[in-house]
């Protein structure tokens, strides 16, 4: 039976005043695709920087393979963040390198520094995401869907175990944003990698998930199937799907 990769149990933070995260609870186990949906502002992004250890909460914990990341030292924490790539939602490249130094630069970090291994390795990670070919750009001239899979390239070149994706299709046309969605399937497929995808488009959550946790008001409202989301007739459960805000039935 699959291992949980990722456990959070009863995590809080809270940001000043605002208390974003309250009790959060959630297991992906290891090589599956899950989906986490919910309203924007709503704590999403939050949690993946909990999971990377770039944020502390203020109370709860957060495992990676049984290793609780809120205790680790930085320099034990590196250890876990080599097992972790994230994209994020601009693809955060460097406007001043190429597509094959910004693809590199992960590789450099962790020591590779013979060129012929990283030219090797960029090559099949621009492979992996269509780019073939694509070394010598620079990314102003790179469309939206192209950035976005020059920092996916990015993210798998060191071969991590997990991929985080924070709103992997925002600011993409429907036609560039399906063609991301099929991306992150296959890429679990291919590379038998944990996910977890941040989101709030429900098309790329019913195409890419495993199973989809819905994130209401800082903890786990729900976590199931494709089908038993669609299934469900919890009426918040059903504005959220449908995009429904009330807002003339209430004038």
């Amino acid at each position: 039976m699959a291992q949980p990769f990722i456990s959070i149990r009863n995590l809080h933070k809270r940001l000043g005043s605002q208390h974003v995260l309250r009790g959060f609870d959630l297991e992906v186990t290891e090589g599956e695709t899950i989906v986490i949906i919910g309203r924007s502002g709503g704590g999403k992004s939050v949690l993946l920087k909990h999971i990377i250890g770039l944020m502390k909460p203020t109370s709860g914990e957060v495992f990676v393979e049984s290793r609780n990341v809120v205790e680790l030292s930085e320099r034990k924490l590196s250890e876990v963040r080599k097992k972790i790539a994230i994209l994020f939602q601009s693809a955060a490249l460097f406007d001043s390198m190429t597509v094959e130094d910004n693809i590199a630069f992960p590789l450099r970090e962790i020591g590779v520094r013979d060129p012929k291994v990283i030219a090797q390795k960029v090559a099949e990670a621009l492979e992996m995401v269509d780019l073939a070919g694509e070394q010598k750009k620079m990314p102003e001239k790179l469309s939206g869907g192209m950035r976005k899979r020059v920092g996916l390239a990015r993210a798998i070149v060191t071969q991590p175990r997990c991929i985080l994706y924070d709103e992997p299709t925002t600011g993409l046309d429907p036609i560039v944003a399906d063609s991301i969605n099929h991306l992150i399937r296959r890429l679990q497929k291919r590379l038998g990698v944990t996910s977890i995808v941040v989101t709030h488009d429900m098309k790329s959550a019913f195409h890419v998930a495993d199973q989809i946790a819905y994130l209401h008001e800082g903890r786990v409202y729900f976590k199931g199937t494709q089908e038993e989301l669609r299934a469900a007739s919890d009426p918040l459960i059903r504005d959220f799907i449908e995009g429904h805000s009330h807002e003339d039935d209430a004038r």
